[in-house]
């Protein structure tokens, strides 16, 4: 039976979140502009047959406040332990994915006492060492406000699914879903991509990296054009003793194209850490 809860940040916005599942908890962070339901089912399914994962809407997304003002990543990582405060979680596991990883990072290195297994992935660490995507991919994420709600999230979609998924009958299928299930919930104000993108552009972490002392997944696909997976090395060379998986033929969204993979690798890694 899934709970359906809300928090409140420092500064007193709401912050809404899900759990299902049992066993250890995961606080599942989401990346740009999403919720917390843009994981997918499948991904969702195979993690809760193993843990109790927390699926938190970003402050900016879903059915959590949206306030137009500024923000950092660092406050972003102040809702997740809000969350877990709340859910009187004072451990867990983290798992970020792109902005996601980047707020997970903050969140293991400012309370580390909490964090259990830590996974970044598809994620970067900022500005001075994280390898750029080509323009046009980033371009493609921002919102159009020329373009219908579905047109815009097909662009986005086909900047951030590798070019195999994309090209596939389950690719189209898992798009198709996404773009029913995107009416079914609160659409992302326009105000939230640039406070959002604006809290990824003050977001630095490469100079600390070496304070993670929590075991470290790092995941990524070979065939993101968001984040190139050379970023995965930067993060793998930097984290003392992290552990780094590769998914093959992956894209950005490699939790909707590999997610058995995705669940079980990060699974198996989060099991064994005590």
């Amino acid at each position: 039976m899934a709970v359906r809860d809300f928090a409140a940040s420092r500064e007193g916005y709401k912050l809404r979140y899900e759990i299902r599942g049992a066993g250890d908890p995961v606080a599942l962070i989401m990346g740009f502009s999403g919720s917390g339901r843009a994981w997918g089912e499948p991904f969702l399914n195979a993690m809760e047959k193993r843990f109790k994962i927390f699926m938190i809407d970003n402050r900016g997304t879903g059915e959590s406040d949206k306030p137009d003002v500024a923000w950092t990543l660092s406050d972003m990582a102040a809702d997740i332990a809000a969350v877990l405060e709340h859910a009187e979680t004072p451990r867990a596991h983290i798992y970020g994915i792109s902005m996601g990883g980047m707020i997970a990072q903050e969140f293991a290195l400012t309370y580390p006492s909490r964090v259990c297994g830590l996974v970044l992935g598809c994620t970067n660490c900022g500005a001075s060492k994280s390898i750029p995507a080509a323009p046009e991919a980033i371009a493609a994420l921002m919102p159009d406000p020329n373009l219908a709600p579905e047109e815009q999230a097909r662009r986005a979609f086909s900047a951030a699914c590798g070019k195999k998924f994309i090209a596939s009958a389950e690719g189209q299928a898992t798009i198709a879903r996404a773009l029913v299930e995107m009416g079914n919930y609160p659409i992302t104000p326009m105000h939230t991509y640039m406070r959002q993108a604006q809290a990824i552009g003050g977001f630095d972490s490469y100079a600390r990296l070496g304070e993670i002392k929590s075991p470290t997944l790092v995941i990524h696909g070979d065939d993101d054009a968001i984040v190139p997976v050379a970023n995965a090395d930067v993060l793998n060379g930097a984290i003392a003793g992290s552990k780094q998986h590769i998914i093959a033929d992956a894209g950005h969204m490699f939790f909707w194209e590999a997610p058995e993979e995705s669940a079980e690798v990060a699974g198996d890694f989060l099991a064994a850490v005590k």
